[in-house]
Formats: structure tokens, C-alpha cells, sequence
């Protein structure tokens, strides 16, 4: 405990007065995790809207206009023995105008220039979430679009999982260039925390002569580089923070309207606490690459 406590006292000390070279080191921390935070930010929202989507997500049947009442009942029939559906309900062209014009008002005003009706019928389905993991939802999507009298089937998951894959992608680019910065943070680190070990040179072989314990030589150099890590990882909270703000009262309301009420928020504790743990450990890291050199 007493170790730690110079190392630290040290390390602070060190900090301060190398405080020039240092806000370089704390500045690439900071730069490194602003970037995996936005990274974060940006697709941990993206992943709430997702997962309303989904939530919300039904299998569509549109009903060509020539379809004979038969034909209807058939499509019905299949959905309803399928053991996939947990619910139908049908929405006539008269319905599915209606809906179109109380959804996008601003587009109304388009529909009364027809003269005929161009909204299809439709028969809207409620998925059973165990046949969507089994695969039955996908083998009734491409069975009932086969049939008489279908025009065109919208299964909303597939296309959300497309979303979802290109989410994940965007996140292993985003994790890939983070790494890299990381990478390069950890390496400033280490060559500002070598100054101070170069600085103290004499010092240090003088320890190493009166045998003093490896915790008490490596260990401030090792602090000097979390405290470094900690200060860019506040840094970077602080300005992901100051710019989540600012976005939001900006363009809070507008994206809100356009998520249908769903307001962006910023990072859970759990991540943001996450992100101080990821800038420690970068500064240890450094710390301990130049901690090597007093051997």
C-alpha cells in the first residue's frame, strides 16, 4: 500500500512538472477515445432505434387488385395453419390511403390527384418471435409469395437484419482505427514517461545500489503513465459530453420527431465507465513499456 502510494505521489509530481511534454500524451489518450466514444455513442443509438424497429417489425402480404375473394382465402388459410402468425389483420386500398395520409401529412395532398386508388390491399401479419429464430417465418415469406393473387410480400426483418450487419461492420471499422490511435496514444505515453525515466537516471542507480524494491523504481513511472491515461479518458468524457449537448439542442427535437418520440441519449454509465478503464489501461500500458528501461 505504501508502494502505491509513492508511486502515485511520484508520479503526480512528475506529471506536473513535465506537464508540457505530458498534455501531448494525455491529448493522444483523449483523441483515441473520442474517437471509440463517438464510435459508441453513434451505434449504441442506432442499435435502441434497431431494436424498436424490430420490436415493431410484421410480415406484409399485398394482394394484387384482380385477386378474387378465393384467392384471399387461401393466403389466409395458409397464414393462419402456418403456426408462425399470431395474429392477421386485413387493411383494404380505402385503409391503406387513410393510413398513408394521417402518417405523412405533408404528402396528402399528392393522393387526391389520382384517379384511382394506387395503394394495394394488404394483409398485415404478426410474427410469432420463436419462428423468426427457428426459420419458419422465412419459409412461410417465400411459400406465400408464390401464391395466386399475391403481388408482393415485405418480410421488415430481413431488411433489418441487413441494417443490423451493416451496423456490426461500421462498428469493426470504427473498433479497427480506435485500435490503431490506441495503439499510437500508448506508444506517446511511453516516450514522455521515458523522459522523466531519463531525467531521473542517477537516481534510479542509486536505488538499484542500496537494493531498493522493483515496486519502489518502476512504480511511479508506471503511475505517472495512469494518471496520464485517466486525465485523457476525462478529457475525452467531458468533450463527447460537451458535444452530445450541444448536438441535442441543436437537432434533439428533429431527430426525436423522425425516431417517431425515441430520443437520443448518451453513453450508460457502464460504457462510459468502460471508456476511463480502456484510457488507464493505455496509460499503464505506456507506463509499463517505459518502466522496462530502468533494468
Amino acid at each position: 500500500m505504501r508502494a502505491i502510494e509513492y508511486a502515485f505521489k511520484r508520479g503526480a509530481t512528475s506529471l506536473w512538472r513535465r506537464r508540457g511534454s505530458s498534455a501531448f500524451a494525455i491529448l493522444a489518450i483523449a483523441l483515441a477515445i473520442v474517437v471509440l466514444g463517438a464510435l459508441l455513442l453513434v451505434t449504441w443509438n442506432a442499435q435502441r432505434v434497431l431494436a424498436r424497429w424490430t420490436a415493431g417489425a410484421e410480415f406484409s402480404v399485398y394482394l394484387r387488385d384482380d385477386a378474387t375473394s378465393e384467392q384471399r382465402g387461401v393466403v389466409e388459410t395458409l397464414l393462419d395453419q402456418s403456426g408462425v402468425a399470431e395474429g392477421r389483420e386485413f387493411v383494404s386500398k380505402e385503409q391503406a390511403m387513410a393510413k398513408f395520409r394521417a402518417e405523412f401529412a405533408d404528402l396528402a395532398s399528392l393522393t387526391r390527384g389520382f384517379d384511382d386508388n394506387p395503394f394495394p390491399a394488404s394483409l398485415e401479419v404478426r410474427m410469432n418471435p420463436a419462428a423468426e429464430r427457428d426459420g419458419r417465418a422465412d419459409q412461410l415469406f417465400r411459400r406465400v409469395a408464390t401464391l395466386p393473387g399475391v403481388a408482393d410480400v415485405r418480410y421488415d426483418r430481413a431488411w433489418l437484419a441487413r441494417i443490423g450487419e451493416g451496423l456490426n461492420a461500421v462498428r469493426a471499422a470504427g473498433l479497427g482505427l480506435a485500435s490503431l490511435m490506441a495503439l499510437a496514444a500508448a506508444v506517446t505515453v511511453a516516450s514522455v514517461v521515458r523522459l522523466s525515466l531519463d531525467a531521473r537516471r542517477e537516481e534510479i542507480e542509486v536505488m538499484q545500489l542500496v537494493g531498493a524494491p522493483m515496486s519502489y523504481i518502476r512504480g511511479p513511472f508506471v503511475a505517472e503513465g495512469i494518471l496520464q491515461g485517466g486525465a485523457g479518458a476525462i478529457l475525452a468524457l467531458a468533450a463527447l459530453w460537451g458535444g452530445f449537448v450541444l448536438g441535442d439542442r441543436s437537432w434533439g427535437p428533429e431527430i426525436t420527431q423522425a425516431l417517431e418520440g425515441l430520443r437520443p441519449q448518451f453513453l450508460p454509465w457502464r460504457m462510459a465507465a468502460g471508456l476511463v478503464a480502456g484510457g488507464l489501461l493505455l496509460g499503464a500500458v505506456g507506463g509499463v513499456i517505459a518502466s522496462r528501461h530502468t533494468e
